[in-house]
């Protein structure tokens, strides 16, 4: 059982290859509520619109800590503009799965490996606030549906614009393409570019970061992994 903000979402099943995610009643006192539709957030948050008058305060005080002043003719927009821009780093929070895929599942009589990579990823380092980026490479097996292409890209995008690490966000997008199409397996990698590590800190450059989720027969299948890392890897 998996549980997320304190509250228990889905239960992961492994049948014969294939991973199933049954929803899990919550009992919090909210098991009505039309916002627990995501497993990140126990309810969305306000309009993005309402947001931004206490968020742009926010950096104007931040600007003012940093000795600066806010009302000097460079910054006196600075604060709106660096909270609508945050309000679009992390706009995956007003995203749900059901809603950027929007019935785009076919039935295909196939069950070969699909594999779209190198797509391009934007997100934010929760722990700094400064981004990171890099491409996500996505496989799977089908078993009798299929998922239309674009749509592992936003998949991508609704997962990475949100506050986060790689190592999640690398497992969200793998689950959430199984809930998506219930494949008989998901390979997800992602090669990332953390900034937190370039502008401070050690200050290593040229540095990356790798992860990699398997599950199902990508994780089982020793032959099956090496051929989407094949895959992956080839030019």
């Amino acid at each position: 059982m998996k549980e997320l903000n304190g509250v228990s979402t889905s239960q992961c099943v492994e049948t014969n290859g294939a991973l199933t995610f049954t929803k899990k009643k919550n009992d919090n006192g909210h098991e009505n509520c039309t916002f627990h539709h995501d497993l990140e957030l126990d309810h969305r948050p306000p309009t993005r619109e309402a947001l931004l008058p206490d968020m742009a305060n926010s950096y104007r005080l931040l600007l003012t800590g940093l000795g600066e002043d806010p009302e000097r003719a460079g910054l006196l927009k600075t604060p709106e503009r660096a909270a609508k821009a945050m309000l679009f780093f992390t706009k995956g929070y007003d995203q749900s799965l059901e809603e950027v895929l929007n019935n785009a599942i076919f039935d295909e009589d196939t069950d070969e490996m699909v594999v779209v990579k190198d797509i391009e990823m934007f997100s934010m380092c929760e722990h700094h606030l400064v981004p990171f980026y890099g491409k996500v490479s996505i496989g799977y097996l089908p078993q009798g549906k299929i998922l239309g292409l674009s749509k592992l890209a936003r998949i991508v995008e609704i997962f990475s614009r949100r506050l986060q690490v790689q190592e999640r966000l690398t497992k969200q997008i793998a689950i959430a393409v199984t809930q998506a199409v219930r494949p008989a397996g998901v390979a997800v990698v992602i090669e990332g570019v953390h900034m937190c590590m370039v502008m401070r800190g050690v200050q290593k450059i040229n540095s990356k970061t790798v992860t990699s989720t398997m599950l199902g027969v990508f994780r089982d299948d020793p032959k099956t992994r090496e051929e989407f890392l094949n895959l992956v890897h080839s030019k």
